[in-house]
């Protein structure tokens, strides 16, 4: 992996809860998966319930490609800023911060940079034009990196000391 100081991957976190790159693993496709489902249901929901609101009944029965300047910012703008903006203040979307996964620098290990988040905003393209290889590729990958992440510098890495819930047995 790669050692850094640990206030560079959790800046906002008290020093006694931070956590080393020794105690990070990357994260694999079925993880990241997950969170891109969490990100498209909120997004999804946020989307419909103010199209539906601006736009009517029309908006999902029509035939128009675009309904106007509110369809525009909140199918195609809003996606990609908050994206950036939840990479740039948070590490990661709000799936990824669900499953405590952070987007970071591949070499350092630090907050990616604002050209590393438009830059793996826009080689998503990239990911998916081939039948969405470059997202399947994380899967096989040795740092579990998409052609998105490999493009932009950056891998997605979680606690591995994170254990999973465990229930008392009813006797």
């Amino acid at each position: 992996m790669f050692t850094i100081a640990t206030q560079a991957i959790l800046p906002n976190v008290p020093v006694k809860e931070q956590r080393t790159m020794d105690d990070m693993e990357y994260a694999g496709f079925g993880v990241r998966f997950g969170a891109v489902i969490i990100d498209t249901v909120i997004l999804l929901v946020v989307m419909a319930v103010s199209l539906s609101l601006i736009y009517g009944e029309d908006y999902w029965m029509g035939t128009q490609v675009v309904h106007g300047v509110w369809d525009v910012l909140l199918s195609y703008v809003l996606p990609v800023v908050a994206t950036i903006w939840f990479w740039r203040r948070f590490l990661g979307t709000p799936g990824k911060m669900m499953l405590k996964l952070r987007v970071v620098d591949a070499r350092t290990g630090d907050r990616m940079s604002v050209g590393q988040s438009i830059g793996r905003y826009l080689a998503y393209f990239v990911s998916t034009i081939p039948f969405c290889l470059g997202f399947i590729w994380v899967a096989f990958d040795s740092r579990k990196q998409g052609w998105h992440d490999k493009l932009a510098g950056t891998v997605v890495v979680r606690d591995k000391r994170v254990q999973p819930v465990q229930f008392e047995q009813k006797p």
